[in-house]
């Protein structure tokens, strides 16, 4: 079962799936086809209202409220970063954690250098206000840049964001705000559930370093790290990344 729940509904399945920005929860339909679960759209999209704040910490509360059972949760890009905080903040919504190329910091500063050039998501910012619709698909282009499946992978992410409409221009703006000043570097030593890492070692937008600091800070966790892959391990390898995450599900 895909898509966004009503909104007063309760979600109690075995996993959720959190998307990355710009796209919506049917970007996870190959993975849940052979790992079923819940994919909603994040707040902000798919009509779901907007927190303000719109920040990791604002969007983790939000979702939590949805919760109604521990689940195990799968969060790619800045869906993972929302998982992450959400693991931190509400332990006893969280029974496993999957962490999807995502990084506790999207935009280099001083003491991280795991992340994208400040200037570069600023222009992308800049661009999102003259041409919305280009800029996104130039982001999700960068997803599969330098791994293997690249061409097919940017056509699976192109053909799959519009697919349940135009997204909320103000929600992207939102996005990427939340991309630059986003900061779990101290929430991620509180995780207390098991976590798994899984990261592409071609990923332009969450270097690798970022997911082997997170699989080092999060206590316990693991890391997989695709050497082929880049920032959609999921959709460029899915029988590598589908093994991997059921196997660590179901231990």
């Amino acid at each position: 079962m895909t898509g966004s729940p009503p909104h007063s509904s309760r979600l109690a399945p075995h996993r959720v799936y959190l998307h990355g920005w710009g796209l919506h929860g049917g970007i996870w339909a190959e993975t849940l086809a052979v790992l079923p679960g819940m994919a909603p759209d994040l707040p902000g999209y798919g009509g779901r209202p907007m927190p303000a704040p719109y920040s990791a910490e604002s969007l983790a509360d939000a979702l939590a409220e949805t919760l109604n059972a521990p689940v195990s949760l799968i969060g790619w890009s800045m869906g993972g970063m929302v998982a992450l905080a959400l693991a931190a903040r509400h332990p006893d919504k969280v029974a496993k954690l999957v962490l999807v190329g995502a990084s506790p910091v999207f935009v280099n500063r001083p003491g991280w250098d795991h992340g994208l050039a400040p200037e570069v998501l600023a222009g992308f910012a800049e661009s999102l206000r003259q041409d919305y619709r280009a800029t996104l698909l130039r982001f999700l282009s960068l997803q599969a840049r330098g791994g293997d499946a690249a061409r097919e992978v940017i056509a699976r992410l192109r053909d799959t964001v519009f697919q349940r409409g135009e997204p909320d221009a103000a929600t992207l703006a939102a996005g990427l705000d939340l991309l630059r000043d986003v900061d779990l570097r101290d929430p991620a030593a509180s995780v207390a559930c098991p976590t798994l890492v899984v990261h592409g070692g071609y990923d332009t937008l969450c270097p690798a370093a970022a997911g082997r600091w997170l699989a080092d800070r999060i206590p316990g966790a693991r890391l997989a790290l695709h050497d082929r892959a880049a920032h959609a391990p999921f959709l460029s390898h899915p029988r590598w990344f589908a093994e991997r995450v059921q196997a660590f599900l179901h231990e």
